[in-house]
């Protein structure tokens, strides 16, 4: 008789849930395809849309158009949802696991003249 520990169905667990490799497949790169994904994370396409909805349903990531692909922003400050680790940040974990987090690039910002009236253009950061 197999052991609790030995047998075939416990061989198979690992330590991060599909959310978590779909969130840091999308840390690593947010202009990824979701078919890049789900050939990473070893999962269907439909599989990751789901997950992806599910992460954008509950406020860990937005979701935008940029031109014929999407573009994702992990939300800062997002929380774990256990509540065991619900007092810390994703954030600490998608570092670690997938480099740090990209702040979302500023919108384009007009030349403006600078305080010192040189005219010359500043950009503000």
């Amino acid at each position: 008789m197999e052991s609790e520990h030995t047998g075939s169905r416990r061989n198979r667990w690992t330590f991060l849930t599909n959310h978590a490799r779909v969130l840091i497949a999308i840390a690593r790169d947010p202009g990824v395809r979701l078919r890049d994904i789900a050939a990473v994370c070893g999962l269907t396409e439909r599989t990751v849309q789901a997950i992806v909805t599910d992460l954008e349903a509950d406020g860990y990531l937005t979701r935008t158009r940029d031109g014929r692909r999407n573009r994702y922003v992990i939300a800062p400050g997002a929380r774990f949802r256990h509540p065991a680790e619900a007092d810390h940040e994703i954030a600490g974990l998608l570092a670690y696991l997938a480099g740090p987090l990209t702040a979302p690039p500023a919108p384009a910002v007009e030349a403006m003249e600078g305080a010192s009236g040189d005219g010359a253009p500043h950009a503000t950061v």
